[in-house]
């Protein structure tokens, strides 16, 4: 008629994970706390629960035995005085509670310390409040507050007024009298049971509550309950038609126990208490248990509060209700929640580090490692926030990281944009003049189509950048290394056919020379188309077979997300920049050794100086390129790309600028002639 026990053990690990007590010590009487243990340490482990100790309580308490006494009395106060452990559960039986009382008296027979002692009891077992002979003007107090697990009951309709009338006057049963004399600490007489001490007439309600309770405790509502439900199996029975032949034959009178247990299994009926009791296939009750607060008075009494229920019926891991704001705590507590942990809580922020032979309850709180965060209390480790968030600075909680590209709405971004288009301005101002002084001198040196020509595809260098400070995008992403590669391809080109229509015309010169016939745009022309298609070649081979794709770099920048372009492959990258790479040193060897032609004719000397200054740029380039990331990176290549068109621009026209503008009197041909 009682629940399971397994009910209790499951209520206990429920109750303590409820309250977030994960350091608690265990009373238990020696005979049975192997058994206790053996059932309640898994449970414990596996809900993160540890044993502070757990103390033996003997049978009987010796108190002639001095030496044995004053052990019992040094360990119990120690494990008492744990300030880390605020929990006892206590497992044992009524004489339990008197054991313990007995050994903080004689600790403390003043009750100066245990007034202000505060611990929180969770009785396992239905025990019993009492007190005995020289106990009885001990208080209950250091009880204040406990929590037990009491057989579920309700009252019982008349129960205590039921009580009340019985006396050993008016009734003269002995285990009534022995009961009574207990009570109330008197004697009757034996001849003729006239009252020596005790009238017969005492009033029960006058005794305090740990001598004497009247609300029906939880095991006599369950021998209540026992009796209405043989009382309904055996009603069942005889009116029965498969009742067993001996009931039919013999009748009631000499019924045999185990005749009702199949009458017994799955019957159900309703108690005077008004409460619907059902016993299973197995003939087992389904009640619980109550969860029930001891709040006790200076008088010695006390009130049992019931503040939850225990019920087998729920889910797992939800068979417990608990109001806690009904809960009375000892004053020591101040009415907070008590702790009970052998650590302090590791904040958010922090994670739960065991220490080297100590229970995992015992633990540092260390900060998280850099990238990982924890966002609730005593977490065992932390962990990384997802991709696109970032840890804040108390490393407790995730924030959004920002969506990123190098753009034309930031300071780097108009900056390179603004020099973009002034280069551009700059070189269109230079074609401008060249077209407008295309008859003289100076210009017409060094074939005017090949100047357009280089300068156009210069004008094209300058604004190849604006592609790459707009928003990643799939046609951004395909359009960006082949238009710059392309447009640079073209501009080398003609320098390298400036070069060589140089050496073509010197050599021309000479009296019965075969290059005469390379004289002309044929030849200039047909080397720039050529270089150029080899580089179209090799971006079109690029965007079949591995094209550039925008993407979201989420691990480079701790704070940011970066759009950019994935280039696809780096070979196809690398090829085209090695390929400019070949188009630039040819240019410088070829002008270089053309340098010191007559000036009439040369440009020799400033396509030099241009193509080692965009030699320079573009080593550069590659440590720059390969040490950054994200924004930077393509900023690095932005500059890469101002830097060494306006190398060209300003080494190869420039100066002819300068004549052409700030001094006409050299752009003549007797000049010209004249510095031959």
């Amino acid at each position: 008629m009682v629940p399971k026990e397994e009910h209790q053990y499951t209520g206990l690990i429920q109750l303590l994970l409820h309250f977030g007590w994960m350091w608690i010590g265990v009373f238990a009487f020696e005979n049975k706390v192997e058994r206790f243990l053996q059932k309640l340490q898994p449970l414990l482990s596996q809900n993160g629960v540890c044993l502070a100790f757990t103390q033996k309580i003997p049978q009987y308490l010796d108190l002639e035995d001095l030496p044995e006494l004053s052990n019992s009395i040094s360990i119990v106060t120690d494990k008492l005085k744990d300030r880390k452990a605020n929990v006892f559960v206590v497992h044992g039986e009524s004489i339990t509670i008197v054991w313990l009382r007995t050994i903080m008296f004689l600790h403390d027979p003043e009750n100066k310390e245990s007034a202000l002692f505060g611990k929180v009891w969770i009785l396992m077992n239905p025990i019993d409040f009492i007190l005995m002979g020289f106990q009885r003007s001990w208080d209950l107090q250091v009880f204040h507050g406990a929590l037990s697990f009491a057989v579920h009951s309700r009252d019982i309709q008349g129960f205590k007024e039921f009580i009340q009338v019985i006396k050993p006057s008016t009734n003269k049963s002995g285990f009534l009298q022995e009961v009574w004399q207990q009570l109330f600490n008197c004697l009757f007489s034996k001849a003729d049971l006239v009252n020596e001490t005790c009238t017969g007439e005492e009033n029960l309600e006058n005794l305090p509550a740990p001598l004497f309770e009247f609300q029906m405790t939880g095991q006599s509502y369950s021998i209540y309950n026992a009796v209405y439900a043989v009382a309904h199996s055996l009603h069942e029975a005889v009116r029965s038609k498969s009742q067993p032949r001996e009931i039919q034959r013999t009748g009631l009178s000499n019924l045999q126990p185990w005749q009702l247990h199949s009458f017994l299994q799955g019957i159900y009926f309703n108690n005077s208490a008004g409460e619907r009791m059902f016993l299973n296939e197995k003939g087992e009750a389904t009640a619980g248990f109550d969860i029930t607060n001891l709040i006790t008075f200076p008088n010695r009494s006390f009130q049992r509060i019931r503040v939850g229920k225990m019920d087998p019926h729920f889910p797992n891991m939800k068979e417990l209700t608990i109001n806690e704001e009904v809960i009375v705590w000892h004053p020591a507590f101040n009415q907070v929640l008590p702790f009970s942990q052998c650590n302090d809580h590791c904040s958010p922020g922090y994670w739960k580090k065991g220490l080297e032979g100590k229970q995992f309850c015992c633990y540092n709180c260390v900060p998280c490692p850099e990238g990982k965060i924890s966002n609730q209390k005593d977490m065992d480790d932390c962990f990384q926030c997802s991709e696109d968030h970032y840890p804040n600075k108390e490393k407790k909680g995730c924030i959004s990281k920002l969506l990123v590209f190098l753009s034309f709405d930031e300071t780097l971004g108009i900056s390179l944009a603004t020099a973009a288009v002034s280069f551009f301005f700059l070189a269109s101002q230079v074609l401008g003049t060249f077209i407008k002084h295309r008859d003289t001198p100076i210009v017409r040196a060094n074939n005017r189509s090949l100047t357009y020509t280089l300068l156009v595809s210069l004008q094209l260098c300058f604004l190849s950048p604006l592609v790459f400070l707009s928003q990643p995008g799939k046609v951004t992403c395909l359009l960006r290394q082949p238009t710059f590669g392309i447009t640079f391809s073209v501009a080398i080109s003609s320098v390298l056919a400036k070069t060589i229509t140089v050496v073509v015309a010197f050599m021309a010169t000479k009296p019965g020379s075969q290059m005469r016939k390379w004289v002309g745009k044929r030849l200039p022309f047909s080397l720039i188309l050529s270089c150029s298609l080899l580089q179209v070649c090799i971006c079109i081979l690029w965007l079949l077979i591995f094209p550039p794709f925008p993407e979201l770099d989420m691990h480079s920048a701790l704070q940011e997300i970066i759009l950019q372009c994935n280039e696809g492959s780096t070979f196809f990258f690398y090829c085209v920049l090695g390929y400019m790479g070949i188009l630039a040193i040819a240019s410088f060897i070829v002008a270089f050794l053309a340098r010191k032609l007559p000036d009439s004719f040369n440009e020799a000397k400033f396509i030099t100086f241009s193509m080692l200054a965009f030699c320079s740029v573009w080593i550069s380039f590659f440590p720059a390129y390969l040490s950054t990331k994200g924004k930077a990176m393509i900023a690095v290549e932005v500059f890469s790309i101002l830097a060494s068109s306006a190398a060209l621009l300003g080494c190869i026209f420039l100066p002819k600028c300068y004549i052409i503008v700030l001094r006409p009197d050299l752009n003549h041909r007797e000049q010209l002639i004249k510095r031959m």
